[in-house]
C-alpha cells in the first residue's frame, strides 16, 4: 500500500524558451508540433518541456490550502441538484499532513466563481486528449463559449479546526453533510459537526479567504480509538448516522447512532482479512451490507445480521487492494484498484459462479491511489494512480475502426494520438504530483476533484458529457 504524503493525454512537447504553462514558446527557439505525451513511454529531450493544452478542459483549476492533504471530501450542498452553468461553487473538507502532529488541522472550505465554458462535444474517440499542467488553464483563444466572470480568479475561503495527528481519510455522512467522520494516525476515528463554519462561509464573501484562515478549537462529537491507525472508513448512503471504519490491525467496527449526535461503537470488531483493511464500502441498496478490501490481497462481503464473519470472500488481486469503490447506479458493479496498478470491475451477480471479473485493466504501472464510480453515468469510473496520473474510463466503449478513422480525420491537425490506448479510456490528467484520491461531484455534471503531494485541482474534461440525459439516468 501507498500512504503518506512525503495534466492529461494531450500534452504539448515544446522547447524550452519560457516559462513552464505560461502557453507561449521563445520566438528564438522553433517549437515543435504538438504531441500527445505517454507518461512511462515518451521521454523529454534537452531542451523540452511540457505544454498545458486547455483546450481539453471546459475548466481547470488549481490551490492548496497550506500542508498536503491526504484525504478530502466534497460536501453536498443547497445550491442545486444539477449544476451546469458557470460560475461555480463548491464545498469541502480535507484533513492535513503537516510536518508535526499539532500543526494539522481539518480545514472547511468554498471555493467560488470556479469558471469556464460550455461547447459543443468533439467527436468521440477510442481514447481522446486532455492536458498537462496544474495551474488555471481557462483557455484565452476560445472566448466563444466563456463564462463572462471568467476574468476573476477563483475565490478560496477557509476555515481550519485543530486536529492532533495527521488526517488518513475524511468522509462527509450523506444525509447531514456537515457531520464528518475522520481517520487520524494516532489510532482515533472521530466524528465532527462542522455546520457553523459551513453556515459562515456560505454567509460571507470574504470570510476566511486565502491567507487569513481562522483556526478554531472545536470538540468531536464522538470518538473511538482502534488498536492501531487506518484508512478505511464509509458512512451508510441508506442509514443516516451509520458507520464503519477499520484499522492495520485487520479489525472493522461498526458504529451506530443513538439519540442526541452520539453513537455506539460495537467493540467487537469484524475480523476475517488477514492483513491491513485498506478500504469499506456499504451497499447502495442493501443496509446491513458492506464489502471491504485488504492488503491481504482479497475483498470480502459482510451482512451485520450475521455476526462477525464475512458473508462472502474472494481473492481479488495478486497484490494489496488498496480502494474500491461500490456502483450507486449499478449496484451490481463493484471497482477494485490494486498496488501493482491493476484494477478490476466485479459484477457481484456471479460472484457464486466462480469468476465475476466483466473488465481488468493494466494500463497504470503504480499503485492504484483511488476509484471512483461517476454519480451521473453507471459505465463510468476515475481512477488515480502513483503515476501521477488521473483516468477516466467509460466502460460502455468499443474500439469502432470507422469511427475512429471519421475521428482522426477530422482532428488530424490537432491530435497526434496513440495507437495502442483501450478503447475505454476516455482522459487521461496529468501535472500534479503523486496524486492521492479523487471525487466526483455529485451535483455538477463532469467535474472531478482531486488532491495530491502539490495541493487541489479540480478538472471538467471537455469531452465529458455536462449534461444529464433527457431521462434522468
Amino acid at each position: 500500500m501507498t500512504r503518506s504524503i512525503k495534466n492529461p493525454k494531450k500534452a504539448k512537447r515544446k522547447n524550452k524558451g519560457s516559462k513552464k504553462g505560461d502557453g507561449s514558446s521563445s520566438s528564438s527557439v522553433p517549437s515543435m508540433p504538438a504531441k500527445v505525451w505517454q507518461p512511462g513511454v515518451d521521454k523529454l529531450e534537452e531542451g523540452e518541456e511540457l505544454q498545458c493544452d486547455p483546450s481539453a478542459y471546459n475548466s481547470l483549476h488549481a490551490f492548496h490550502i497550506g500542508w498536503p492533504c491526504l484525504s478530502f471530501d466534497i460536501i453536498h450542498d443547497t445550491l442545486g441538484l444539477v449544476r451546469t452553468e458557470f460560475p461555480h461553487t463548491v464545498y469541502f473538507m480535507a484533513g492535513t499532513q503537516a510536518e508535526k502532529a499539532s500543526w494539522n488541522s481539518i480545514g472547511i472550505f468554498k471555493v467560488s466563481n470556479i469558471t469556464g465554458r460550455r461547447r459543443e462535444l468533439m467527436p468521440k474517440p477510442a481514447a481522446d486528449d486532455s492536458a498537462m499542467d496544474s495551474d488555471d488553464s481557462d483557455s484565452e483563444d476560445d472566448s466563444e463559449d466563456e463564462d463572462p466572470d471568467s476574468s476573476r480568479s477563483p475565490i478560496l475561503q477557509l476555515r481550519k479546526v485543530t486536529h492532533e495527528g495527521s488526517i488518513n481519510r475524511i468522509r462527509s455522512m450523506t444525509q447531514t453533510p456537515h457531520i464528518c467522520a475522520a481517520w487520524a494516525d494516532t489510532g482515533y476515528v472521530q466524528v465532527w459537526d462542522f455546520s457553523s463554519h459551513l453556515n459562515a462561509l456560505a454567509e460571507s464573501e470574504t470570510e476566511g479567504v486565502q491567507g487569513a484562515a481562522a483556526v478554531f478549537n472545536q470538540d468531536p462529537l464522538a470518538k473511538f480509538k482502534h488498536k492501531d491507525e487506518g484508512y478505511a472508513i464509509d458512512w451508510s448512503p441508506l442509514v443516516p448516522g451509520r458507520l464503519v471504519s477499520g484499522d492495520c490491525k485487520n479489525c472493522i467496527h461498526l458504529w451506530e447512532p443513538t439519540s442526541g449526535a452520539t453513537w455506539n461503537v460495537d467493540k467487537t470488531p469484524f475480523v476475517g482479512h488477514t492483513a491491513s483493511v485498506e478500504d469499506l464500502q456499504w451497499s447502495p441498496t442493501e443496509p446491513h451490507v458492506f464489502a471491504s478490501c485488504s492488503v491481504d490481497g482479497s475483498i470480502a462481503i459482510w451482512d451485520t445480521r450475521l455476526g462477525k464473519s464475512s458473508a462472502a470472500s474472494f481473492k481479488a488481486h495478486n497484490a494489496d487492494v488498496n480502494v474500491m469503490s461500490w456502483n450507486r447506479l449499478a449496484s451490481c458493479m463493484l471497482a477494485s484498484g490494486s498496488d501493482d496498478g491493476t484494477f478490476s470491475i466485479r459484477d457481484l451477480r456471479l460472484l457464486k459462479e466462480g469468476d465475476a471479473v466483466v473488465a481488468h485493466f493494466e494500463y497504470h504501472k503504480h499503485p492504484i491511489t483511488s476509484i471512483e464510480w461517476s454519480p451521473h453515468e453507471p459505465s463510468s469510473l476515475a481512477v488515480s494512480s502513483s503515476d501521477h496520473q488521473l483516468t477516466i474510463w467509460d466502460l460502455s466503449l468499443e474500439k469502432d475502426e470507422e469511427e475512429e478513422a471519421e475521428f482522426k480525420a477530422q482532428t488530424k491537425e490537432h491530435v497526434n494520438a496513440p495507437e495502442d490506448l483501450p478503447p475505454q479510456l476516455l482522459f487521461i490528467h496529468q501535472g500534479q504530483k503523486d496524486i492521492k484520491e479523487l471525487h466526483w461531484h455529485s451535483q455538477i455534471p463532469g467535474m472531478i476533484v482531486s488532491t495530491a503531494g502539490d495541493g487541489f485541482n479540480i478538472l471538467m474534461p471537455s469531452n465529458i458529457q455536462t449534461t444529464l440525459p433527457s431521462d434522468g439516468a
